[in-house]
């Protein structure tokens, strides 16, 4: 009798669609934009570093067979919210950031990637340049979290969810002053802490993710971040809160144009990103989550996380590419 492999089961609801998901094809914007940007490792050229993934990404995303609507872009015009991309077919909205930590590639740093977030149309919320007051956690802590408490609480419940002691918990925050205070009350709170220069969103990730050793990713950050982790937390069963944090009566004044009259509401993960999400991201420089670009003779290697509710899997993604037809190189298991 000959064994049979089932297909993993479809999410609960979901609907089984003939048309193919393209998942894994946006999966090349990423990987192209994080192959284009490591070339400026180090170089102290934090524009030419994100011109050059804002390149790659578009050049692979306009091969795909999609209308892509930019919901939340990159500074670069091409990417920029109310872009289209694409040679034209599925209508997408497309939550960019082709090179998250662009100064952490300008110094040489750890932690940079290129990721992408794609939802049916009107299924990313459009939000405007702004900071958000954010808290994120993984599938345990789901549920355990509330971002109007006390941040020592809230690690409590963090604590007790893992099954752990309070100093045991790690959090990670952006090392600004907007978070000195944040941090001493973490510290208070008898929690780890873990300062990073930049990439809020590979925060998010990493504490939705075992085996990182990471359980609370909080802090100020910008609208278009909180949008692309709460794509990526829909993906990961995680959960995502969070709060406009106006810095001007003219941010207030623009909020209240686009008819959000309360800005002290919570958003949540299916607010921001509701139905059905891909989440593509590529490492750029090492990192905790990620294993950056290595160049090699005539070839790279990548590592992307690609993610899907559709297709209900999440993929950790080693890529070789070569530059020429004439192969020089071994192909080599990572870690090799």
């Amino acid at each position: 009798m000959t064994d049979t492999i089932e297909e993993p089961a479809a999410m609960e609801g979901q609907v089984e669609e003939a048309a193919p998901c393209l998942c894994q094809s946006y999966l090349r914007a990423t990987e192209h934009a994080a192959l284009m940007a490591a070339r400026w490792l180090g170089r102290a050229d934090q524009e030419g570093a994100e011109e050059a993934a804002a390149a790659g990404m578009r050049t692979s995303l306009d091969r795909l067979p999609i209308r892509g609507r930019v919901v939340l872009g990159s500074t670069e015009e091409a990417l920029a919210p109310g872009a289209t991309l694409g040679s034209g077919g599925i209508d997408v909205d497309l939550a960019l950031d082709p090179l998250e930590g662009r100064g952490v590639v300008a110094r040489g740093g750890n932690g940079a990637m290129s990721m992408i977030a794609v939802g049916e149309p009107g299924q990313l919320m459009a939000l405007p340049d702004m900071y958000m007051r954010k808290m994120a956690v993984g599938p345990r802590a789901r549920g355990a979290i509330d971002l109007l408490r006390p941040v020592g609480e809230n690690i409590e419940a963090i604590a007790e969810a893992f099954g752990r002691r309070v100093n045991d918990v790690t959090t990670i925050i952006l090392d600004r002053p907007r978070h000195h205070d944040l941090i001493e009350e973490i510290r208070a709170a008898g929690a780890r802490i873990k300062l990073i220069q930049d990439g809020d969103v590979t925060a998010a990730i990493s504490a939705a993710i075992r085996g990182t050793n990471d359980h609370l990713a909080i802090g100020i950050g910008g609208t278009r971040q909180a949008v692309l982790s709460a794509a990526a937390l829909r993906c990961l069963g995680g959960e995502l809160q969070a709060q406009f944090w106006p810095t001007s009566r003219g941010e207030i004044d623009e909020l209240r144009e686009r008819g959000i009259e309360d800005y002290s509401r919570i958003f949540r993960t299916e607010d921001l990103a509701p139905g059905e999400m891909i989440v593509a991201a590529t490492g750029v420089s090492n990192g905790d989550l990620l294993h950056g670009v290595r160049f090699l003779a005539d070839s790279a290697r990548t590592h992307s996380l690609l993610m899907c509710t559709r297709c209900n899997w999440v993929r950790f993604v080693d890529g070789i590419h070569f530059f020429a037809r004439e192969r020089r190189e071994d192909v080599r298991l990572m870690g090799f």
